[in-house]
């Protein structure tokens, strides 16, 4: 194993879920495909009372080029939002159900964690995006081979899926009768009615030493010391709940928002069930992953951000459910 040692900027989003660098001039949403609606039971959905909430953090943790503040009251309307993200049997159920492919499986490949390819890749056996080495293009990688072609997703169907793009999450959100959160549903809801709290359960981390979430422990990106118990991703009803029965809404895999991605908007924008700017290049994505670190990215707190184009997949980034009343 090679032990080139790069420090990660902690103002890089790359380091969080890379990108595909599609061309921001010919960036196409798709139009969902005619799927046949089908109003499928889904993973438990979660009644959310709605509200109003203090949205965003003017901490010092908070990272100011990613639109985090300013704190501003939010008033939410009542939805309902998955217990959990969308599993792999859940997607494998609508992909059997549908033949979907997904854009990682038309593309032909999807970023890997350099950790997980077997046997473990010379500098130059995968491309790399500049200044990321941790992540490698690898041909043949998608939901169902999660770590390259000769991997398979056996024994983790209640894991999330991932190498999942906006445009995947969104046309598996058509066929079920449901649709993407909004950024500022998802937060209102990961909050779980705490007050500015930087996650889901508190302001510690690891309450009496206890972990909360599936997040990177030791030296990123070469030493994961696997103090929580998981190198990659965990079933997702792992750890407790927050006070409105989701399960790791922090931590564990990125989840895509309905909402196209704006530094400043909010600023401008709406106070009741805002929904984020008509158009952009990227989505956003929330919640952190099982990558992130407190000494570059600790964007597992609830009020974090990021972004990542409609098309583009990673080997943590997935998504969880809402629906309107």
């Amino acid at each position: 194993m090679t032990n080139n040692k790069q420090i990660p900027n902690p103002d890089d989003n790359p380091c969080c879920s890379i990108s595909r660098q599609t061309d921001a001039n010919t960036l196409e949403i798709k139009t969902p495909s005619k799927i046949n609606f089908h109003k499928k039971k889904h993973s438990r959905m979660i009644l959310i009372e709605g509200g109003n909430f203090l949205m965003g953090s003017d901490s010092k943790a908070v990272f100011k080029e990613d639109g985090e503040g300013p704190v501003r009251e939010i008033e939410i309307e009542s939805f309902y939002l998955s217990e959990t993200a969308v599993t792999n049997t859940e997607f494998a159920t609508f992909v059997r159900e549908t033949k979907y492919r997904t854009d990682a499986e038309k593309f032909g490949w999807s970023f890997v964690f350099h950790t997980f390819i077997h046997p473990y890749p010379s500098d130059s056996q995968f491309q790399s995006p500049h200044g990321t080495p941790w992540w490698k293009k690898v041909e043949g990688s998608s939901w169902r081979h999660p770590n390259g072609p000769n991997s398979n997703i056996k024994s983790i169907m209640r894991h999330p899926v991932v190498h999942i793009s906006w445009n995947d999450a969104t046309e598996y959100c058509n066929w079920a009768g449901l649709r993407l959160p909004s950024e500022s549903e998802w937060e209102y809801a990961a909050r779980g009615g705490l007050h500015q709290n930087e996650f889901p359960w508190g302001n510690d981390l690891t309450p009496d030493g206890k972990h909360m979430c599936n997040i990177w422990q030791g030296e990123f990106p070469i030493h994961n010391s696997l103090e929580d118990g998981f190198a990659a991703t965990c079933p997702v009803d792992s750890y407790d709940a927050n006070k409105f029965g989701l399960y790791n809404v922090v931590g564990n895999v990125w989840e895509w928002q309905n909402d196209w991605f704006s530094t400043d908007f909010h600023r401008y924008g709406t106070r009741q069930n805002p929904t984020g700017p008509s158009s952009g290049t990227s989505k956003t994505i929330k919640g952190g992953s099982y990558l992130c670190h407190d000494s570059y990215c600790n964007r597992y707190r609830v009020s974090a951000r990021s972004s990542n184009t409609p098309d583009s997949s990673t080997g943590n980034l997935g998504f969880r459910c809402a629906s309107d009343m």
